[in-house]
């Protein structure tokens, strides 16, 4: 049998419910599920796609985990509150899209759905609504109870994992302690075995200092605080290498057997990931009980409801979130 995949469209005044338009022509064994207004949805693609074979919307059923025939979506219809206007954010919209995030996640809980992609959210509207929300990554964190998460982001060619993520600089240094370096490294090491099916795979860990500090003439985090971390956990099992200097660490001698970096700082080691592969990056949350994976955008109001949106990011978030469920799962 196939796995489910549930998807959220994210923003309805965003790029994500077009995004959904592409889904149809997807190539896969497995289930996609989309969550969404689905009469939104509908609109929204005549007004995109006029040129384009329509997109049949099918009404979801539980009962059945066999793929929809291409050309057809199957939708758990989640209703705006109000209609939707591509690039124009309304705050009213904001509980539908957390209500969105909410039925998936319970779905995941149960078994019902194998993994999750989320599309793109604003959180200054969600915010606006009057409920605080710092992002995804956050909110479903706080659903699943679970104490730490890690952003990993990827493309083809990297892996990119984060110690500290939406942080000012001159915070980062205190917010690098032993119990985060190893709480973090822990569930990273797990979620690469787990999720991606690798037996033992290898870290690559990144100084916080230029050229990894120098011996301490330019800062002492390493000696003081990542370097006996890396041993500790070296002693335990861990296939670690580093701390190696940032500017050197994304080179060829080390991608060809990095399962994965790990970057002390958002902007440390994001900008090259997304130069490698920005059209086709995606991001997943680790840490957490169920496969969550996401595109690497944003909602991109300005060209929303121009059907010009690029749907290789969303295709390599599902693709990912396959593969995981795969090698978390099984193929069932």
């Amino acid at each position: 049998m196939p796995h489910r995949i549930v998807i959220t469209a994210g923003e309805p005044a965003g790029i994500g419910p077009e995004l959904m338009f592409h889904l149809a022509e997807f190539k896969t064994d497995d289930q996609l599920v989309v969550i969404a207004d689905k009469h939104m949805l509908k609109e929204r693609f005549a007004q995109c796609f006029k040129n384009a074979a329509p997109v049949k919307i099918l009404d979801y059923d539980p009962n059945s985990r066999e793929p929809a025939d291409p050309g057809a979506l199957y939708v758990i219809h989640q209703p705006l509150a109000k209609p939707a206007v591509p690039g124009k954010l309304d705050p009213a919209n904001a509980p539908c899209v957390l209500n969105s995030l909410d039925r998936a996640h319970d779905g995941l809980m149960s078994g019902e759905f194998s993994a999750l992609v989320t599309g793109p959210v604003s959180k200054a509207v969600i915010d606006a609504s009057g409920v605080p929300f710092t992002g995804h990554t956050e909110y479903l964190q706080h659903k699943c109870g679970v104490k730490r998460v890690v952003m990993l982001l990827g493309c083809s060619r990297m892996k990119v994992a984060l110690a500290t993520t939406h942080l000012p600089l001159k915070d980062v240094s205190a917010a690098i302690t032993p119990e985060v370096l190893t709480e973090v490294i822990t569930i990273l090491d797990h979620d690469l075995k787990h999720k991606f099916g690798l037996s033992k795979p290898k870290i690559y860990v990144a100084g916080l200092n230029p050229h990894a500090g120098e011996d301490g003439h330019l800062g002492r985090e390493e000696l003081d605080v990542i370097i006996p971390t890396l041993n500790e956990l070296r002693a335990q099992g861990f296939n670690l290498a580093g701390p190696l200097p940032a500017d050197t660490l994304f080179t060829p001698q080390y991608l060809k057997d990095a399962a994965a970096y790990l970057c002390m700082y958002h902007d440390q080691g994001l900008p090259v990931l997304k130069y490698a592969g920005f059209d086709e990056g995606y991001n997943t949350t680790l840490g957490l009980p169920y496969i969550r994976t996401s595109v690497d955008h944003g909602t991109a109001l300005g060209i929303a409801g121009t059907g010009t949106a690029d749907p290789r990011s969303l295709f390599a978030a599902v693709r990912l979130a396959e593969n995981m469920a795969a090698a978390l799962h099984g193929k069932v």
